[in-house]
């Protein structure tokens, strides 16, 4: 029986293999984008940003929440049951 659904699969195998890349690239870009180390020293430039006065302080609070969002994700995710 496998061996009749893998032949009648096979027409199918650029697409299946098409969704597993998809799957994969999307994976590692939130893994990368999620990345606690990464979060971080975006956070220190926008510091820095802030320090030499190339945004202010209402710019700053906004991206520093969506920053802190991207940090709080990977805590929520880790303890989340449903995500194992």
């Amino acid at each position: 029986m496998g061996l009749l659904k893998e032949l009648l699969l096979l027409p199918a195998a650029p697409v299946r293999g098409t969704f597993w890349v998809l799957a994969q690239v999307t994976a590692e870009a939130e893994r990368q984008y999620y990345d606690p180390a990464t979060v971080r020293r975006e956070l220190a430039a926008l510091d820095q940003q802030l320090t030499d006065g190339q945004i202010d302080e209402a710019e700053f609070d906004r991206r520093e929440d969506l920053l802190l969002d991207r940090l709080e994700h990977q805590t929520r995710t880790a303890s989340d049951p449903r995500s194992r």
